[in-house]
């Protein structure tokens, strides 16, 4: 399998294009090639030296940990700005009018895990319209999905009006089944953008990757783009376990198995594997543990919950089995659980679970005491019309490719 950074070299007329520009780059520290080589690094030995470095949420070199401000800094290889797209502010996920006017051309490589709450996308999006307006060129490295990109992998209910965020900033499945390519250059297209190397994006596609195949299946490791997503197995659960972050649940930050282990001091976990294990829920086993995390929520607290184990990863449907998790500990100790209310991701109206279902039933259900399988299965349900959308996705990235 070959990604986008792995074909620099091949694809026609890219390098002289490349070094006859002003280059910005946005990228982040899982932005490798096969051989592990940084983009940074790859493309110095080309003789291209981006202008300007533009980092996503964790920052440029996957440091900062979730919803932290990233300020702007020098990288210290290159001397190169890094200028920050994640900070207090929603001004500030876009790329600042100076920074723009720096660059004549910006390649975008940033490592997703197909899940939409992942913000990557969203940040590669909001680049790709604000230098469409000043006559930046993107070019897209892509990369594959690394939990899947089969239309029968697709999972959960798009967004309801008045429920986009940053953490879904167009309607799309939480698990999408697209690459970041598909994503941008489906919305570019929507959004009336041409396509192609005389347009506004283009895309070097990835070669060799069946779409059922996952990241444990790859020629190559997986390279954590953040500070919580360190395995492959990490992104399988991820669909499902970031849902913890809209609830008073530890989701296993300040833990070695981020999102695969999840509780509260409060928790019975053997009694909620059992519960799970009623459920019937497909692809896996919950295993009753005790941990304490050493940062984020109940740092420093012993706490009970279960692991969750993807056995048939074909099979797994991670958004469903966890909002069976929430209903059933909600249910297991209603005067303790709660459903988070503080600002999420720049937004202070509105619930963070309901920004991440995408509207408030998931949580009203719930509440009300309706059984966590029936909400599960009504979450877990995506819209049949997706697959097209995928279709289109597919049609985009053809007239997107370099060269055209």
């Amino acid at each position: 399998m070959d990604v986008g950074l792995d074909r620099l070299e091949s694809v026609d007329g890219l390098l002289a294009r490349l070094r006859g520009a002003r280059v910005g780059l946005l990228a982040h520290a899982a932005s490798v090639g096969k051989s592990l080589r940084h983009v940074v690094d790859v493309l110095g030995e080309l003789g291209v030296r981006p202008t300007v470095l533009f980092a996503p949420e964790h920052g440029f070199a996957a440091a900062a940990q979730d919803m932290a401000h990233v300020a702007d800094e020098r990288d210290p290889q290159t001397g190169a700005l890094v200028a920050s797209l994640y900070g207090d502010d929603p001004d500030e996920l876009v790329p600042k009018a100076e920074h723009l006017a720096e660059i004549d051309l910006l390649l975008v490589d940033l490592a997703d895990v197909g899940a939409r709450y992942y913000t990557f996308v969203w940040t590669a999006l909001l680049a790709v319209r604000a230098a469409a307006k000043v006559g930046v060129h993107v070019v897209v490295l892509d990369r594959p999905n690394p939990i899947g990109g089969l239309a029968t992998s697709v999972e959960g209910q798009t967004q309801q009006e008045g429920f986009l965020s940053f953490v879904g900033l167009e309607p799309v499945p939480i698990r999408h089944g697209l690459t970041i390519g598909e994503l941008i250059v489906l919305h570019a297209e929507r959004d009336g953008l041409d396509l192609g190397t005389r347009g506004a994006v283009s895309v070097i596609d990835v070669r060799g990757w069946q779409r059922d195949q996952a990241a444990s299946s790859w020629d190559r490791p997986f390279v954590a783009p953040s500070p919580n997503m360190p395995t492959a197995d990490t992104a399988l659960v991820y669909p499902g376990g970031c849902l913890l972050e809209g609830t008073n649940l530890s989701e296993g930050r300040g833990l070695t198995r981020p999102f695969e282990l999840c509780g509260a001091p409060w928790v019975n976990g053997r009694q909620l594997a059992l519960d799970l294990a009623k459920l019937d829920l497909p692809g896996f086993k919950a295993r009753p543990v005790q941990f304490i995390p050493t940062f984020h929520k109940h740092a420093g607290e012993r706490c009970e919950d279960v692991q969750i184990h993807p056995t048939h990863p074909g099979e797994f449907r991670p958004v469903a089995t966890y909002v069976a998790l929430v209903g059933l500990i909600r249910r297991q100790q209603p005067e303790r659980f709660r459903f988070r209310t503080e600002r999420y991701e720049f937004v202070d109206d509105i619930p963070a679970f309901d920004l991440l279902t995408g509207s408030a039933d998931a949580r009203q259900a719930l509440l009300a005491g309706e059984e966590p399988r029936s909400v599960a299965a009504r979450v877990s349900r995506a819209d049949p019309a997706w697959v097209d959308r995928m279709e289109a996705a597919a049609s985009g990235v053809e007239k997107a490719r370099w060269p055209r």
